[in-house]
């Protein structure tokens, strides 16, 4: 059995703490048995590799999460990259084919997917495990893990199993599938044992390899990733799910939720303040997340989400917080913030002046240890003061030793990386007409080689 994991989102719906590459599922808000602050996606993969499962599991995702995937999981994680973002369909179409064509899985080996974040206990995991004997057992094209309901809330989707199931199996047949019923029309449907859908479901590798073969797809991982923008921009669940004439349940009795708004996810985070703040007078259920240096003070303001980033401030009734995502659907802002596998930045000050002439000023913080990669820019011009810590520079094939209060000039096309021996902090000046990321032209990424490409 193997197992795929969806990292998507748009971090829209937790911002400003999530932005296009730091989704929801990155955000390191909840705590471990140890007390340690971890995010959704350390806390699954902590679960599946306590399941045993983690030699089984692949991670698909887009390219801009997969530095902090790397950030937070490791450098070894295996990741399917997508060449962009098309939907639930040609991500897990594309995972098939790599799974196929370089993994070398055989055509009757389980697939199960599954969101990267579900808030769940182990037993979850455990009951996936489940789902190759009901694809075995029922012969079914697709098994779908459903939660039982304990409420009839309108927030989920609803899988509707067949009348005629038989009381004996461990699975249901399904008969249908309701979106985000009212609380009435909920109420009767558990009344009738439908399913919570929890967006877990398993099929047999053959399954998907012969419909993208039925519909003249490439099969080998290489050319899908070439003719990705051929595949219809749709979600797995529309284009194959409610197409399918044969599908089963394995109902789950324990706990889950997904955490994916300012309300839910308040309810899982044990204190009322991260971070710089304070809150006081009648505030019950209210929370503060500041990453922000500025304090942050409220009063006599209960049911209130307050979050701060570099990327902006939103104060919320809870509420009313899921409307933050049709709000900000049409912003385009560049992220503040990012996790990188080397450490971390954020951007401190950006001007534009009338002659078209741009100004960026970043901190950098690089890990013990960890380096940037050999790369050189085309459009900008950088200043790095080295703040604190000491390392390895490498500018245009020369290595020597930097340490805090040297300043470097590394102008266009200079050829530069630095390897962190402590942690370092840098402030990083860049000038040039046009200051995005994509400047970046890489030449290698592991220092061994950086310093055998040097020594050319």
């Amino acid at each position: 059995m193997k197992i795929v994991l969806l990292s998507g989102g748009s971090g829209k719906r937790l911002w400003p703490l999530s932005n296009e590459s730091r989704s929801k599922q990155f955000l390191k808000v909840l705590k471990n048995a140890e007390g340690e602050r971890e995010s959704m996606v350390q806390r699954v993969w902590r679960q599946i590799t306590n399941a045993g499962l983690r030699r089984h599991a692949y991670i698909a995702t887009s390219k801009p999460q997969v530095e902090m995937i790397h950030s937070q999981l490791g450098s070894e994680i295996e990741v399917i990259v997508e060449p962009e973002r098309r939907d639930t369909f040609p991500a897990i179409a594309l995972a098939a084919t790599y799974l196929y064509s370089v993994q070398g899985v055989s055509l009757n080996e389980t697939v199960v997917v599954m969101p990267v974040d579900p808030f769940v206990d182990e037993s979850f995991f455990r009951k996936t495990k489940e789902l190759e004997q009901v694809l075995n057992e029922s012969g079914a094209d697709l098994a779908l893990m459903g939660v039982k309901p304990t409420f009839p809330s309108e927030k989920y989707g609803y899988i509707v199993p067949d009348g005629a199931t038989q009381a004996d199996k461990p699975f249901v047949k399904v008969h249908s599938f309701k979106e985000k019923p009212r609380e009435e029309e909920a109420a009767a449907m558990i009344e009738q044992a439908a399913l919570w859908n929890c967006g877990v479901f398993a099929f047999k590798l053959d399954f998907l390899i012969n419909i993208l073969i039925a519909h003249d797809f490439p099969i080998q991982y290489d050319e899908m990733s070439k003719q990705y923008g051929r595949l219809p921009k749709i979600s797995f669940d529309y284009e194959i799910v409610e197409r399918s004439n044969h599908i089963v349940a394995l109902p789950y009795e324990g706990d889950w939720k997904d955490l994916g708004t300012w309300n839910t996810l308040t309810e899982e985070i044990e204190t009322a303040v991260i971070g710089n703040g304070i809150i006081a007078g009648d505030s019950s259920n209210t929370h503060v997340i500041n990453e922000l240096d500025i304090p942050i003070t409220l009063l006599n303001l209960p049911n209130v989400i307050v979050a701060a980033s570099p990327d902006g401030i939103l104060v919320s009734d809870k509420s009313s917080s899921p409307m933050i995502k049709e709000v900000m659907k049409h912003s385009d802002q560049r992220p503040m913030y990012e996790e990188r596998r080397w450490g971390r930045y954020r951007v401190l000050d950006y001007l534009k002046y009338p002659d078209g002439k741009e100004v960026l000023t970043k901190r950098i913080c690089v890990a013990p240890g960890h380096n940037l990669s050999y790369q050189y820019h085309q459009l900008r011009d950088e200043v790095w003061t080295i703040v604190s810590g000491h390392g390895v520079m490498v500018l245009n094939g020369r290595s020597f030793s930097v340490r805090s209060g040297d300043v470097w000039v590394i102008s266009k096309e200079s050829r530069h990386s630095l390897r962190a021996e402590t942690e370092m902090d840098i402030i990083e000046v860049q000038t040039g007409t046009e200051l995005i990321e994509e400047d970046i032209v890489r030449l290698a990424f592991d220092w061994n080689e950086i310093m055998e490409i040097c020594a050319v």
